[in-house]
């Protein structure tokens, strides 16, 4: 059984959203699981935008990085150099991943114009796992 772990720096928007998509797009018979680098809490503006999309996050919690968890993964994508640079240290065996991806909680202006940066990072999120799913299935 293949184990992957999304770390992003508080789990609260993008690592969540890739682990929406990966439960949806990768296999069933994956572990698939979400963390920060600390908790700041769903977002619900990614409950939002996922919904839009047919996935129901709303009852994801924000995590910290289980390492125990973290030790026993095949693959680690980090979605931010926050969580690429605190996350701690993987066996050589771990397949490490970096998607450079915009903080959304970061965006600014009205709801309809942080949405917009929302959906694009979804989007993001939703291509590269369905590219990662072609690589490794």
């Amino acid at each position: 059984m293949t184990q992957i772990y999304f770390l992003c720096t508080g789990n609260s928007c993008r690592s969540q959203m890739a682990e929406g998509f990966a439960r949806q797009i990768l296999p069933a018979d994956w572990r698939i699981a979400s963390a920060g680098i600390e908790t700041h809490g769903l977002n619900p503006l990614a409950v939002k935008v996922m919904a839009e999309k047919g996935l129901d996050i709303s009852n994801y919690q924000s995590k910290l990085i289980d390492p125990q968890y973290l030790q026993t993964c095949d693959i680690v994508v980090t979605l931010c150099g926050d969580a690429r640079d605190r996350c701690p240290v993987v066996p050589a065996t771990v397949t490490k991943i970096h998607w450079p991806l915009l903080d959304p909680a970061q965006a600014t202006g009205t709801e309809t114009e942080r949405l917009a940066v929302f959906r694009q990072v979804r989007d993001e999120i939703a291509e590269r796992i369905q590219a990662l799913a072609k690589e490794v299935i």
